[in-house]
């Protein structure tokens, strides 16, 4: 074979970082990036990216130097992504906040409501009924980070985590608030109107973790390539047939259900926020599919069936 040689420029200024010479044709994106990390022990795999083009997309880590559009003298740009962390981590972090943060709502302490109210329990079962609800939905979420989820990118930026915790933990405590006030009144139809909630609640969880589990099995080998996924024999992931991302879709559901049982604006507002970005995020994520398979199913919508 012919060895390449392999010139690894920083992709802003232009100056060349390093130069691997008799670099195999059938080396990985991943081994160059190992390669690179010898000269700059401070740049770890996780934070580089490697383009072909300073302002193109960052190639990935199975990707073989002899399969890119490129000569035996071939030239590529780095990019430094900052501090990165772990998604496990993230996730972690991000949904132990939320179960914590709700229950100083719950038990009403002295802080929050004040001292006339403090540690004194609800009148209304809802209340009740939505902690459980909102303790399940995050320690569900927590179980499914350490035994389900396999990541095709191991890690983000560190500095989105910040972010990432203001939303999640900010609207914890914003709905909790609300939800555990002395003054909340309980839904307008009363117990048919939660015991309604709840059955959808729990359908919803049932199914987001039903295409979580599918999803998982698509890479139980340990493998990051991409596949298409199908409906299995479990009934919830026959949402497969209509939409893209059906956990996104469950994940509203769920949300919905939860704002129809607690009758609260604040949880509505969080809804309506959660499909906005999740409609993002399928959209995104049904376009990637149809760019890299032509025989993708033709009657999928992104999120909601026939419609978006």
């Amino acid at each position: 074979f012919v060895p390449y040689q392999v010139e690894i420029l920083d992709w802003k200024t232009k100056k060349q970082l390093c130069f691997l010479d008799k670099v195999e044709p059938n080396a990985t994106i991943r081994e160059i990036r190992l390669m690179l990390h010898k000269f700059y022990p401070q740049w770890y795999p996780a934070r580089q990216s490697i383009k072909l083009d300073p302002k193109g997309k960052s190639l990935r880590d199975e990707e073989i130097l002899q399969h890119l559009p490129v000569g035996t003298t071939a030239t590529l740009y780095f990019k430094d992504l900052g501090p990165q962390i772990g998604w496990t981590t993230v996730f972690l972090i991000e949904y132990t906040g939320p179960l914590f943060i709700y229950f100083l709502f719950y038990f009403r302490m002295p802080f929050v409501y004040g001292l006339d109210e403090r540690f004194t329990s609800s009148p209304h079962p809802v209340v009740n009924l939505a902690c459980i609800c909102h303790s399940f939905h995050y320690i569900k979420r927590l179980i499914e980070t350490v035994f389900v989820h396999r990541f095709s990118h191991g890690t983000m930026p560190l500095r989105n985590i910040v972010k990432n915790c203001l939303y999640y933990w900010g609207f914890a405590a914003w709905l909790a608030y609300y939800i555990n006030h002395p003054l909340y009144t309980p839904p307008s139809y009363g117990k048919k109107q939660i015991n309604f909630a709840v059955i959808m609640f729990l359908l919803c969880e049932a199914g987001n973790f039903s295409i979580h589990v599918a999803l998982s099995d698509l890479r139980r080998n340990g493998s990051k390539t991409r596949k298409i996924p199908y409906p299995t024999k479990n009934p919830f992931t026959w949402l497969f047939f209509f939409v893209s991302c059906p956990n996104y879709t469950y994940e509203v559901g769920t949300w919905i259900s939860f704002t129809i049982m607690t009758q609260c604006v604040p949880v509505g507002l969080f809804t309506l926020l959660c499909f906005i970005q999740m409609t993002i995020w399928a959209k995104d994520k049904h376009c990637t599919y149809l760019r890299e398979f032509k025989d993708y199913p033709s009657l999928r919508m992104p999120i909601i069936p026939f419609l978006l």
